[in-house]
C-alpha cells in the first residue's frame, strides 16, 4: 500500500516540450554569461594556470629546459631576496594602509556630514588625483622630490636649508608610500561616502534625539553602519600593496641606489623574468606572492565581517 502510494503521488516526468523550454532557457543563460565565462578564461584562468606550468620546469644549461617538480617553490621559499622584498611590502602596508584609509575615512565623514562648506569641490578635488595614471603620478612626485634638480633642491638652494632627500634609502619607501596615499585616498574616500550615503537619516536622527553627540553618532552609528565598505577598502588596499610596482619601477632611474630590483616581489619578479631571463622560476614567485596575498586577504575578509 505505501509503495502504491508513493508511487501514485510522484511527480511525472516533464513532457517533450517542457524538457525543450527548459533547454531553450539554458541556453539563453549561456548566451548571457558565455562572453563572460570565455574573457574571464582568457585573461585570468589561462595566464595563471600557464604560469603554474611554467614553475614547474627549470632551464639548464645542459640538458635545456627540464621538469624539476615543486623545486622551484622549495627555492623560493628560502629565498632572501624575496622575504627581504615581502618584508619591506609588509611593513608598507602595516604603516600606509591605515594612514590612507583613515584620510579617506576623515574626509568621507566630512563631506557626509553637512556642515562642510562646498563639499562637491572638496569631493571632486580629493578623488582627482586618482584620475591621474600611476605613472604620471610617479613622475610628477619623483621631479619634486629630487635633491638636485627638483622641488626639495629648489628649495634647499632658496632657503639655504639641506632638507633630507626623500629619494635617499632610509626614505625611499616612506616617499613611495605618499605616491601611493596621494594616489587613492580619493578612490577610498569614494567608497566611504557611497556607503553613508545608503545609511537612513532616521539612524542619526534617533540617536540624536537620545542625546547623542556628533562624535558619538560616528562612533556608534556611522562607523558600524559602513563596517562592510571598510572590510572591502581595506582587502583592496592589502592587495595593491602587495602588488606594488608601478612607482618603484618608475623612480627606480631616479634612485638606482635607493631602488633595488628586489625591492618588492613583484620588482623581483620582473626583474627575474626580464632582466635575468628566468621565467621559470619569476612565475614560481608569482604563485607563491599570489597564494600569500589572497591568504592575507581571506583572513582579513574573515575577521572583518565577523559579527561583534
Amino acid at each position: 500500500m505505501t509503495l502504491l502510494s508513493t508511487r501514485a503521488t510522484a511527480a511525472p516526468p516533464p513532457r517533450p516540450r517542457a524538457r525543450f523550454r527548459l533547454r531553450k532557457e539554458a541556453l539563453v543563460g549561456w548566451g548571457f554569461a558565455g562572453p563572460f565565462v570565455a574573457v574571464f578564461g582568457l585573461v585570468f584562468i589561462a595566464p595563471i594556470g600557464y604560469a603554474g606550468y611554467l614553475s614547474l620546469f627549470q632551464d639548464r644549461l645542459i640538458g635545456g629546459t627540464s621538469f624539476v617538480g615543486l623545486d622551484n617553490y622549495g627555492e623560493a621559499l628560502t629565498d632572501p631576496r624575496f622575504w627581504d622584498g615581502l618584508i619591506r611590502v609588509g611593513l608598507f602596508l602595516l604603516i600606509q594602509v591605515p594612514i590612507m584609509l583613515g584620510i579617506a575615512l576623515f574626509a568621507a565623514l566630512a563631506i557626509d556630514s553637512g556642515r562642510l562648506y562646498g563639499k562637491t569641490f572638496f569631493r571632486v578635488s580629493i578623488f582627482l588625483p586618482y584620475a591621474v595614471p600611476a605613472v604620471v603620478a610617479s613622475l610628477i612626485w619623483g621631479f619634486m622630490y629630487g635633491d638636485q634638480f627638483g622641488l626639495v633642491g629648489n628649495i634647499n638652494d632658496a632657503l639655504g636649508v639641506s632638507l633630507p632627500n626623500p629619494l635617499s634609502p632610509s626614505l625611499v619607501l616612506a616617499s613611495i608610500g605618499n605616491i601611493v596615499t596621494w594616489e587613492f585616498v580619493g578612490y577610498n574616500m569614494l567608497i566611504f561616502y557611497s556607503a553613508l550615503k545608503v545609511v537612513p537619516r532616521s539612524l542619526y536622527e534617533a540617536a540624536s534625539i537620545d542625546g547623542a553627540g556628533e562624535w558619538r553618532i560616528v562612533a556608534s552609528v556611522k562607523l558600524p553602519a559602513i563596517r562592510s565598505a571598510l572590510v572591502i577598502a581595506t582587502i583592496f588596499s592589502i592587495i595593491g600593496s602587495f602588488q606594488l610596482f608601478n612607482e618603484p619601477s618608475i623612480l627606480q632611474k631616479l634612485a638606482p641606489n635607493a631602488i633595488t630590483n628586489d625591492l618588492t616581489p613583484n620588482l623581483y619578479t620582473y626583474s627575474l623574468s626580464f632582466a635575468g631571463q628566468q621565467h621559470n622560476y619569476a612565475a614560481t614567485v608569482a604563485i607563491v606572492m599570489g597564494v600569500i596575498t589572497a591568504i592575507i586577504a581571506y583572513a582579513v575578509q574573515l575577521r572583518g565581517m565577523r559579527k561583534g
